[in-house]
């Protein structure tokens, strides 16, 4: 029996703090990303599970590192991302973090508040440009639907991705996923069983599984 590939799975939302208290975050759920990470463990893939604070129960059978925060997750993304044959950037990183993190609580002083907010590193691409030749990258864009096919597209080539999973804005947060893979060698593929209607996230997890399987 060959050695098992290793799968490596990011998920879930980054939790930029702005105190010792409050963060900026996003809506995502992991539901996509642990349902990957399952459907990779069915298919008979080693796979680590980078997994950012969501209250769904952890997949069996995955080794899991938790994260909280982009700089969290790039140091995972630093141990982990030289020993995996694929990556699956699945997780919803922040775009912007406060500059600067008060130690304690930021007293309520007036009717608004100004933070002044920063870059987060590009972690995909950071790996896209260390990756050795036998491994493969596969992104995320969520974008709103007129923008999408545009936006995902030179997202996958300017990051330098092997394939890339476009999605609109009402999957995050949902049990479905109405989505299209787009190759770097220009090929724009769509679930067979979807006939352009959403998939549950298990489903469309098992999909895209046997896809790399056959394909990377």
């Amino acid at each position: 029996m060959g050695k098992r590939r290793k799968l490596l799975i990011t998920a879930g939302p980054t939790h930029e703090p702005i105190d010792a208290v409050r963060y900026v975050a996003n809506r995502s759920s992991g539901r996509l990303g642990t349902s990957l990470a399952s459907a990779a463990h069915d298919a008979g893939w080693d796979v680590t599970l980078l997994l950012g604070p969501v209250t769904l129960p952890a997949p069996a059978g995955v080794h899991i590192a938790p994260f909280e925060s982009t700089a969290d997750l790039a140091t995972l993304l630093e141990e982990h991302f030289p020993h995996c044959d694929v990556l699956i950037m699945a997780a919803a990183v922040a775009d912007y973090r406060p500059r600067s993190v008060d130690a304690g609580k930021l007293p309520r002083t007036g009717d608004s508040l100004t933070i002044d907010m920063e870059a987060t590193p590009d972690l995909v691409a950071a790996c896209a440009a260390h990756k050795r030749e036998h491994q493969r990258l596969i992104g995320f864009a969520l974008e709103e639907p007129a923008s999408l096919p545009a936006r995902a597209r030179a997202k996958l080539q300017r990051k330098g991705l092997d394939a890339i999973i476009a999605n609109p804005l009402a999957t995050m947060g949902s049990d479905d996923i109405e989505a299209v893979l787009l190759t770097a060698d220009g090929r724009q593929i769509r679930p067979p069983a979807s006939h352009g209607a959403a998939l549950d996230k298990p489903a469309f997890a098992r999909w895209l599984i046997r896809w790399i399987d056959a394909e990377l």
